[in-house]
């Protein structure tokens, strides 16, 4: 093969390798949203009303709403957990463990209430309306310091019932970069956010489903 052939390989396997990260990355921050769910203005949105980066995903879930928010409204380490991996979650020290049933005890109740991450790492309530939307809002810089998070950073649920007994569940992150070095930080962040929100979502639909079946 001569140089010329060669370089011309190379150029040609690294735009292919570049334009496959972009078609990824873009599927990624739209996992399981249609197109007038990506436009659909939710709550939370005001919070940050230019974000610098966002993600809308969504899941349809065979269960009525009420079904489903119960799940949502115990989320949090310090609650039920996050219905993803947990094992995983907990080699980062987030000491997290699902409950795969409902505890009155553990529900968000109000504006103001805390929802961790991590024993060390929490998000606020800034909008509940009960059975339809919770808005998380906060950030963690990471990395066991009290630095600021260079970003703000708000996590929408949204229940959306348009069938009967048939519920969509939409999540929207939305961050606003407060510093030059933040897509360092948050871009990151939400690559693993993706891995866990895509199990999450799944996660609340078999609990839902499953225990909407037991109920019947």
């Amino acid at each position: 093969m001569n140089k010329n052939r060669y370089r011309g390989v190379i150029v040609g396997a690294a735009v292919a390798a570049v334009a496959a990260t972009w078609a990824a990355r873009r599927a990624s921050l739209r996992w399981g949203a249609s197109d007038g769910e990506l436009a659909m203005l939710l709550p939370g949105d005001a919070w940050l009303p230019a974000p610098d980066l966002q993600a809308t995903r969504a899941i349809t879930i065979n269960a009525p709403s009420p079904h489903v928010w119960r799940w949502i409204a115990q989320l949090g380490q310090n609650r039920g957990g996050f219905y993803t991996y947990d094992w995983l979650e907990n080699l980062a020290g987030c000491d997290i463990h699902t409950s795969d049933v409902i505890v009155p005890e553990l529900r968000i109740r109000a504006v103001g209430d805390e929802v961790k991450l991590a024993p060390s790492a929490a998000l606020r309530v800034v909008a509940l309306k009960e059975g339809y939307h919770l808005v998380l809002r906060g950030a963690v810089a990471g990395g066991g310091t009290n630095t600021p998070a260079p970003y703000d950073f708000t996590w929408a649920f949204v229940l959306t019932d348009d069938t009967p007994g048939i519920t969509r569940l939409i999540v929207r992150e939305r961050y606003a970069y407060l510093a030059g070095w933040a897509p360092m930080l948050a871009e990151p962040v939400e690559m693993v956010s993706f891995l866990m929100s895509q199990r999450m979502l799944r996660g609340i639909r078999e609990h839902a489903e499953r225990w909407t079946a037991i109920e019947a």
